[in-house]
């Protein structure tokens, strides 16, 4: 019998809400040491998000690209529609609690569209699959804005969130790398992801 998206994610959450503290900031600034697994543009827009719970903090990578040129953004969740909107935000930032409760950059901060999406998750596969929180935010967004232009999509996990297989649904978009703080998958070329151990 094959278990239901439900019970992956929280199977894998549980995983993830396990790590210690201490072991949670190691990953979080491993990940960020070995950085991205291409060659990023100067000035590309990369919207990172504000960890919640037990989420591998994107903070520690999303300041090393702001070192070698990239632009910031976070997500604001918005009730147009369920796309998240992406607002231009920089480290000294204050942030403003957003409709759920996270954090998000103010409403006069610039709208902007990501070139790099780095996105949290629950569980993911060596397929690229991500199982989300159930509310399909990030896939209705990757769907909307790669209407206008190509988007890569980044999930950020510690190892123990890897299962076999996610059972994706024709609308769930597949990500183009998940970065663990022992592996850089990707998954643009294959079938079946090849990972840069470093």
């Amino acid at each position: 019998m094959t278990s239901s998206k439900a019970e992956l994610r929280a199977r894998a959450l549980a995983k993830r809400d396990a790590l210690s503290e201490k072991k949670r900031g190691a990953a979080a600034t491993k990940l960020a040491k070995r950085g991205l697994p291409f060659k990023l543009l100067p000035g590309s827009i990369v919207s990172g998000y504000s960890p919640i719970r037990s989420e591998i903090d994107p903070a520690p990578l999303m300041r090393k690209l702001a070192e070698v040129g990239a632009q910031l953004a976070l997500p604001c969740v918005t009730t147009r529609g369920k796309a998240l909107i992406f607002r231009l935000w920089h480290p000294n930032d204050r942030l403003m609690l957003g409709p759920l409760g996270i954090p998000e950059p103010s409403p006069a901060a610039a709208e902007v569209i990501p070139d790099i999406m780095l996105t949290p998750l629950a569980a993911f596969d060596r397929l690229g699959h991500r199982i989300g929180y159930g509310a399909g935010h990030y896939d209705f967004t990757f769907a909307h804005l790669r209407k206008a232009k190509h988007i890569v999509g980044i999930g950020l996990a510690f190892a123990v969130q890897e299962i076999e297989t996610v059972p994706a649904l024709s609308h769930d978009v597949a990500l183009d790398y998940v970065l663990t703080e022992s592996d850089a998958f990707d998954f643009r070329s294959s079938e079946v992801a090849h990972s840069v151990r470093g």
